[in-house]
Protein backbone atom coordinates (compact mmCIF):
# COMPACT_ATOMS: atom_id res chain seq x y z
CA UNK A 1 0.00 0.00 0.00
CA UNK A 2 1.46 3.34 -1.03
CA UNK A 3 0.72 6.51 0.92
CA UNK A 4 1.63 8.44 -2.26
CA UNK A 5 -1.56 7.39 -3.99
CA UNK A 6 -4.51 9.78 -4.16
CA UNK A 7 -7.08 7.64 -5.96
CA UNK A 8 -8.11 4.00 -6.13
CA UNK A 9 -10.47 3.74 -9.10
CA UNK A 10 -11.50 0.07 -8.95
CA UNK A 11 -13.37 -1.02 -5.82
CA UNK A 12 -16.11 -3.56 -5.18
CA UNK A 13 -18.58 -3.39 -2.30
CA UNK A 14 -21.16 -5.63 -0.68
CA UNK A 15 -23.56 -4.58 -3.46
CA UNK A 16 -21.69 -7.14 -5.58
CA UNK A 17 -18.93 -9.45 -4.34
CA UNK A 18 -16.91 -7.10 -2.14
CA UNK A 19 -16.75 -6.97 1.64
CA UNK A 20 -16.99 -3.23 2.29
CA UNK A 21 -20.19 -1.21 2.62
CA UNK A 22 -20.47 2.40 1.50
CA UNK A 23 -20.46 3.47 5.15
CA UNK A 24 -17.21 1.59 5.76
CA UNK A 25 -15.39 2.90 2.70
CA UNK A 26 -14.33 6.36 3.97
CA UNK A 27 -12.40 5.10 7.00
CA UNK A 28 -10.65 2.40 4.98
CA UNK A 29 -9.82 4.91 2.23
CA UNK A 30 -8.41 7.36 4.76
CA UNK A 31 -6.28 4.62 6.28
CA UNK A 32 -4.82 4.03 2.81
CA UNK A 33 -4.09 7.74 2.38
CA UNK A 34 -6.66 8.15 -0.40
CA UNK A 35 -8.95 11.09 -1.07
CA UNK A 36 -10.71 9.73 -4.19
CA UNK A 37 -12.15 6.28 -4.86
CA UNK A 38 -14.43 4.77 -7.49
CA UNK A 39 -17.05 2.14 -6.67
CA UNK A 40 -17.17 -0.20 -9.66
CA UNK A 41 -19.42 -3.10 -8.72
CA UNK A 42 -20.03 -5.91 -11.18
CA UNK A 43 -22.87 -5.29 -13.63
CA UNK A 44 -24.67 -2.83 -11.35
CA UNK A 45 -24.71 0.75 -10.15
CA UNK A 46 -24.48 1.02 -6.38
CA UNK A 47 -27.97 1.95 -5.10
CA UNK A 48 -26.64 4.17 -2.30
CA UNK A 49 -24.71 6.47 -4.63
CA UNK A 50 -27.19 8.99 -5.99
CA UNK A 51 -24.86 11.16 -8.07
CA UNK A 52 -21.87 10.62 -10.37
CA UNK A 53 -19.64 12.05 -7.61
CA UNK A 54 -20.50 12.25 -3.91
CA UNK A 55 -18.50 13.01 -0.77
CA UNK A 56 -18.72 10.76 2.27
CA UNK A 57 -16.82 11.74 5.42
CA UNK A 58 -14.26 13.67 3.38
CA UNK A 59 -13.73 10.95 0.75
CA UNK A 60 -14.86 11.68 -2.79
CA UNK A 61 -16.62 8.68 -4.37
CA UNK A 62 -17.06 8.31 -8.12
CA UNK A 63 -20.08 6.23 -9.10
CA UNK A 64 -18.83 3.61 -11.51
CA UNK A 65 -19.47 0.16 -12.88
CA UNK A 66 -17.50 -2.84 -14.09
CA UNK A 67 -19.27 -4.50 -17.00
CA UNK A 68 -18.16 -7.81 -18.47
CA UNK A 69 -18.44 -8.05 -22.24
CA UNK A 70 -17.95 -10.78 -24.81
CA UNK A 71 -15.43 -9.92 -27.51
CA UNK A 72 -14.60 -12.10 -30.49
CA UNK A 73 -12.23 -14.47 -28.71
CA UNK A 74 -12.39 -13.63 -25.02
CA UNK A 75 -14.32 -11.97 -22.24
CA UNK A 76 -13.22 -8.51 -21.18
CA UNK A 77 -14.13 -6.05 -18.44
CA UNK A 78 -15.03 -2.42 -19.05
CA UNK A 79 -14.88 0.25 -16.36
CA UNK A 80 -17.36 3.12 -16.59
CA UNK A 81 -16.93 6.23 -14.43
CA UNK A 82 -19.47 8.89 -13.51
CA UNK A 83 -22.50 6.81 -14.42
CA UNK A 84 -25.78 8.51 -15.29
CA UNK A 85 -28.32 5.73 -15.77
CA UNK A 86 -30.09 5.51 -19.11
CA UNK A 87 -33.21 3.46 -19.82
CA UNK A 88 -31.18 1.15 -22.04
CA UNK A 89 -28.43 0.60 -19.46
CA UNK A 90 -30.95 -0.04 -16.70
CA UNK A 91 -32.75 -2.65 -18.81
CA UNK A 92 -29.49 -4.47 -19.55
CA UNK A 93 -28.35 -4.40 -15.93
CA UNK A 94 -31.74 -5.72 -14.78
CA UNK A 95 -31.41 -8.55 -17.28
CA UNK A 96 -27.90 -9.39 -16.11
CA UNK A 97 -28.85 -9.34 -12.43
CA UNK A 98 -31.83 -11.64 -13.02
CA UNK A 99 -29.49 -14.01 -14.82
CA UNK A 100 -26.98 -13.83 -11.95
CA UNK A 101 -29.66 -14.88 -9.45
CA UNK A 102 -30.92 -17.73 -11.66
CA UNK A 103 -27.38 -18.89 -12.31
CA UNK A 104 -26.51 -18.85 -8.60
CA UNK A 105 -29.58 -20.93 -7.81
CA UNK A 106 -28.57 -23.46 -10.46
CA UNK A 107 -24.98 -23.63 -9.18
CA UNK A 108 -26.18 -24.16 -5.61
CA UNK A 109 -28.51 -26.93 -6.77
CA UNK A 110 -25.66 -28.64 -8.55
CA UNK A 111 -23.37 -28.33 -5.52
CA UNK A 112 -26.01 -29.74 -3.19
CA UNK A 113 -26.58 -32.70 -5.52
CA UNK A 114 -22.86 -33.27 -6.08
CA UNK A 115 -21.79 -33.01 -2.44
CA UNK A 116 -24.98 -34.17 -0.71
CA UNK A 117 -25.03 -31.20 1.66
CA UNK A 118 -27.56 -28.36 1.98
CA UNK A 119 -26.14 -24.89 1.26
CA UNK A 120 -27.83 -22.15 3.26
CA UNK A 121 -27.77 -19.28 0.78
CA UNK A 122 -30.43 -17.08 -0.81
CA UNK A 123 -29.05 -15.31 -3.91
CA UNK A 124 -29.77 -11.59 -4.21
CA UNK A 125 -28.95 -8.91 -6.78
CA UNK A 126 -25.19 -8.62 -7.23
CA UNK A 127 -24.56 -12.27 -6.46
CA UNK A 128 -21.41 -13.85 -7.83
CA UNK A 129 -19.45 -17.04 -7.34
CA UNK A 130 -17.49 -15.60 -4.37
CA UNK A 131 -20.77 -15.43 -2.42
CA UNK A 132 -21.45 -19.07 -3.25
CA UNK A 133 -17.91 -20.12 -2.30
CA UNK A 134 -18.31 -18.43 1.10
CA UNK A 135 -21.62 -20.23 1.62
CA UNK A 136 -20.00 -23.56 0.73
CA UNK A 137 -17.14 -22.82 3.12
CA UNK A 138 -19.67 -22.12 5.91
CA UNK A 139 -21.60 -25.34 5.22
CA UNK A 140 -20.79 -28.93 6.16
CA UNK A 141 -19.34 -29.55 2.71
CA UNK A 142 -15.65 -30.63 2.78
CA UNK A 143 -14.53 -27.58 0.77
CA UNK A 144 -13.20 -24.20 1.84
CA UNK A 145 -13.43 -20.98 -0.16
CA UNK A 146 -10.45 -21.76 -2.40
CA UNK A 147 -11.23 -25.41 -3.07
CA UNK A 148 -14.85 -24.49 -3.82
CA UNK A 149 -13.49 -22.68 -6.85
CA UNK A 150 -10.83 -25.18 -7.85
CA UNK A 151 -12.97 -28.30 -7.43
CA UNK A 152 -16.64 -27.30 -7.64
CA UNK A 153 -17.66 -23.98 -9.19
CA UNK A 154 -14.68 -22.82 -11.22
CA UNK A 155 -14.77 -22.94 -14.99
CA UNK A 156 -14.65 -26.57 -16.22
CA UNK A 157 -15.62 -27.82 -12.73
CA UNK A 158 -18.66 -30.10 -12.26
CA UNK A 159 -20.96 -27.46 -10.74
CA UNK A 160 -20.01 -24.53 -12.95
CA UNK A 161 -22.75 -22.66 -14.82
CA UNK A 162 -21.95 -19.93 -17.34
CA UNK A 163 -23.77 -16.60 -17.11
CA UNK A 164 -25.09 -14.18 -19.67
CA UNK A 165 -22.56 -11.66 -20.97
CA UNK A 166 -23.21 -8.41 -22.81
CA UNK A 167 -21.69 -8.19 -26.28
CA UNK A 168 -18.68 -5.91 -26.56
CA UNK A 169 -20.46 -3.68 -29.07
CA UNK A 170 -23.52 -3.26 -26.85
CA UNK A 171 -21.40 -2.80 -23.75
CA UNK A 172 -19.33 -0.01 -25.25
CA UNK A 173 -22.40 1.76 -26.59
CA UNK A 174 -24.30 1.48 -23.30
CA UNK A 175 -21.42 2.81 -21.23
CA UNK A 176 -20.46 5.56 -23.63
CA UNK A 177 -24.06 6.81 -23.51
CA UNK A 178 -24.14 6.82 -19.71
CA UNK A 179 -20.59 7.39 -18.41
CA UNK A 180 -18.16 10.28 -18.54
CA UNK A 181 -15.17 7.98 -19.01
CA UNK A 182 -15.09 4.38 -20.27
CA UNK A 183 -11.95 2.29 -20.00
CA UNK A 184 -10.55 -1.20 -20.30
CA UNK A 185 -9.83 -2.96 -17.02
CA UNK A 186 -6.63 -4.90 -16.20
CA UNK A 187 -5.41 -5.70 -19.76
CA UNK A 188 -2.85 -8.27 -18.66
CA UNK A 189 -5.43 -10.53 -17.02
CA UNK A 190 -6.78 -11.65 -20.40
CA UNK A 191 -5.62 -14.58 -22.49
CA UNK A 192 -4.82 -12.22 -25.36
CA UNK A 193 -3.78 -8.83 -23.94
CA UNK A 194 -2.82 -7.44 -27.35
CA UNK A 195 -6.29 -8.13 -28.74
CA UNK A 196 -7.82 -6.59 -25.63
CA UNK A 197 -5.71 -3.47 -26.04
CA UNK A 198 -6.84 -3.10 -29.65
CA UNK A 199 -10.29 -2.40 -28.23
CA UNK A 200 -9.00 0.77 -26.58
CA UNK A 201 -9.20 2.55 -29.93
CA UNK A 202 -12.93 2.78 -29.12
CA UNK A 203 -12.50 3.78 -25.46
CA UNK A 204 -11.38 6.75 -23.38
CA UNK A 205 -9.03 5.08 -20.92
CA UNK A 206 -7.12 2.00 -19.84
CA UNK A 207 -6.28 0.67 -16.39
CA UNK A 208 -2.52 1.22 -16.39
CA UNK A 209 -1.92 0.44 -12.71
CA UNK A 210 -3.20 -2.85 -11.29
CA UNK A 211 -1.91 -5.35 -8.67
CA UNK A 212 -1.37 -8.37 -10.92
CA UNK A 213 0.78 -10.13 -8.35
CA UNK A 214 3.43 -10.78 -10.99
CA UNK A 215 5.75 -8.80 -13.20
CA UNK A 216 4.23 -7.57 -16.46
CA UNK A 217 5.82 -5.86 -19.43
CA UNK A 218 3.95 -2.58 -19.70
CA UNK A 219 5.25 -1.79 -23.19
CA UNK A 220 2.04 -2.85 -25.01
CA UNK A 221 -0.17 -0.80 -22.74
CA UNK A 222 2.10 2.23 -23.02
CA UNK A 223 1.93 1.95 -26.80
CA UNK A 224 -1.87 1.81 -26.66
CA UNK A 225 -2.00 4.87 -24.41
CA UNK A 226 0.11 6.86 -26.85
CA UNK A 227 -1.55 5.51 -30.00
CA UNK A 228 -5.12 6.10 -28.81
CA UNK A 229 -4.52 9.16 -26.60
CA UNK A 230 -5.93 7.34 -23.59
CA UNK A 231 -6.53 8.51 -20.09
CA UNK A 232 -4.71 6.45 -17.48
CA UNK A 233 -6.61 4.85 -14.62
CA UNK A 234 -5.51 2.58 -11.81
CA UNK A 235 -7.06 0.63 -9.01
CA UNK A 236 -6.72 -2.25 -6.61
CA UNK A 237 -9.80 -4.22 -7.77
CA UNK A 238 -10.52 -4.42 -4.05
CA UNK A 239 -12.91 -7.15 -2.95
CA UNK A 240 -11.71 -7.32 0.64
CA UNK A 241 -11.16 -4.64 3.28
CA UNK A 242 -7.96 -3.10 1.98
CA UNK A 243 -7.66 -0.27 -0.53
CA UNK A 244 -4.75 1.38 -2.28
CA UNK A 245 -2.87 -1.66 -3.56
CA UNK A 246 -2.80 0.22 -6.87
CA UNK A 247 -4.11 3.54 -8.09
CA UNK A 248 -3.13 7.01 -9.24
CA UNK A 249 -0.83 9.61 -7.75
CA UNK A 250 -2.19 13.14 -7.45
CA UNK A 251 -0.79 14.45 -10.73
CA UNK A 252 -2.10 11.41 -12.59
CA UNK A 253 -5.53 11.70 -11.03
CA UNK A 254 -5.67 15.43 -11.77
CA UNK A 255 -5.17 14.62 -15.46
CA UNK A 256 -7.89 11.97 -15.34
CA UNK A 257 -10.32 14.20 -13.48
CA UNK A 258 -9.76 17.20 -15.73
CA UNK A 259 -11.22 15.13 -18.58
CA UNK A 260 -13.79 13.37 -16.39
CA UNK A 261 -15.19 16.68 -15.16
CA UNK A 262 -15.59 18.37 -18.56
Amino acid sequence: MSKQLTADLHIHTTASDGQLTIDELPAVAQEAGLTWIAVTDHDLIHPELNKPVTTHDGIHIIRGIELRVQAANQRLDLLGYGVETTTELRAELDRLQANRINRAQEIIGRVESYVGVDIDFNPQSGVGRPHIARAIDASEAPYDYDTSFTELIGRDCPCYVARDITSVEDGINLLQDSCRVVGLAHPFRYEDPEAALELTSELDAVERYYPYGRDVDSTPINRAIKRNDLLVTGGSDAHEKELGKAGLRKSQFDTFYSEFDT
